[in-house]
């Protein structure tokens, strides 16, 4: 089938989309931090409401645009902006439910790594298991950020899950006896995809919930309320922009 644009999924011609590309899981989120933030937000894409925009950050091209939930349709919105609008880094901003028992609502989380138990990287047929990772310099700007505004942070490996309730009782219990900060859906798979295109990813998290406490955020909370960790997404995305 023809398309008018590169991808049947983003709706868009490729100068209006930035080389750097924040991507929150809700497309709300992308609205959000587009109208917030950035000077001059033009909407790119409205394909299945996954809502894209472009504007500006102290004078840089910057793009938001959401994922959806899982690496499924993560993976699907990072390989069209790596491959077909020649996209250099993807920045996640996500939410996250909380493993450790010193962590709170809030609290920002670099993934230095991403465990997972989806079968993704199977596609590439690999002999043995690959480690979705951070991009270094970007892992580096976004540390050096955080230090400079005296944002507290904790970096490490994190769970990315393919099952969002799952049958297994005890799965919490073991990502955190082997040292996992968190647990969300996507992280691996942008790594993952970034890793096998050559180019730059990088996922920030925000704690939403937490495993072990009645604690959780409302949507409208998780939307609009974790703007430390969208004002060190930005800073670094300047930086590569």
């Amino acid at each position: 089938m023809p398309y008018k644009t590169p991808s049947a999924c983003i709706e868009a011609e490729k100068d209006q989309v930035a080389k750097v590309v924040l991507m929150p899981g809700d497309p709300l989120r992308a609205k959000y931090i587009a109208e917030t933030y950035l000077e001059n937000p033009v909407c790119f894409n409205t394909v299945r409401n996954m809502l894209g925009y472009t504007g500006t950050y102290k004078g840089k091209k910057v793009s938001v645009m959401g994922s959806g939930m899982g690496i499924p349709s993560a993976t699907l919105y990072a390989h069209e902006l790596y491959t077909f609008y020649d996209v250099d880094a993807i920045i996640r901003v996500g939410s996250t439910g909380a493993l450790l028992d010193d962590m709170e609502l809030k609290d920002l989380v670099i993934a230095i790594g991403a465990c997972t138990n989806s079968n993704f990287a199977a596609q590439y047929g690999f002999p043995g298991t690959l480690a979705p990772t951070v991009d270094f310099e970007l892992f580096d700007a976004a540390v050096t950020i955080c230090k400079e505004r005296g944002t507290k942070f904790r970096a490490g490996n994190v769970f990315s899950t393919d099952v969002f309730y799952n049958a297994r009782p005890t799965i919490a219990d073991e990502a955190k006896a082997l040292g996992m900060l968190c647990v969300e859906m996507e992280t691996a798979g942008v790594y993952l995809e970034a890793l096998a295109q050559h180019k730059k990813a990088l996922s920030l998290l925000s704690v939403s919930d937490h495993f072990y406490r009645p604690e959780m955020l409302t949507p409208e909370e998780i939307r609009e309320s974790f703007n430390e960790m969208m004002e060190i997404a930005l800073e670094t995305a300047v930086k590569f922009a």
